[in-house]
């Protein structure tokens, strides 16, 4: 009798079935991981930025310039990521009396779409992507659907 080495076409298609079964089961699993994932990114991203609003809120405590980009000429964007003075104008340098430091390095992006837009009109807005802010109520939003709107 000869001694074969190497495996039957039997065992390998067993072999091949019970991988695609723990496959099956595995799968599905990570999906939900990046879908949770996304999630936790963007509660992240909506708590640094409204912490950030209530700063300078604090620090702009002069009338309509307590909320940011509700300056003339100074978008919400630049309220956050550059220096500003305690009326809420731009600061053209970083150093002096009443400059306040930016409170964001950028405006980071949405994670349920990648962009980092902002729509500030009043009311529910376009939920085209992005983020929303509302310059009357200083409210933050994601932007990107009606599920992650409310958030």
């Amino acid at each position: 009798m000869k001694k074969r080495n190497g495996f039957t076409l039997v065992e390998l298609l067993i072999v091949v079935v019970i991988l695609g079964i723990l496959a099956a089961i595995v799968i599905p699993q990570f999906s939900d991981a990046s879908e949770e994932a996304k999630m936790t990114s963007l509660v992240s991203d909506l708590q640094t930025i409204r912490s950030q609003i209530h700063l300078y809120k604090a620090q702009h405590h002069h009338g309509a310039a307590n909320l940011p980009g509700t300056v003339s000429g100074v978008s919400f964007k630049d309220s956050m990521t550059k220096y500003t003075f305690a009326d809420g104008r731009l600061a053209p340098q970083a150093t002096g009396d009443g400059v306040c430091d930016p409170y964001l390095r950028e405006i980071p992006k949405n994670p349920f779409d990648g962009l980092a837009d902002i729509s500030s009109t009043a009311g529910a807005g376009d939920l085209s992507g992005g983020w929303h802010y509302d310059p009357t109520t200083g409210a933050f939003n994601a932007n990107d659907s009606a599920e992650h709107a409310g958030l």
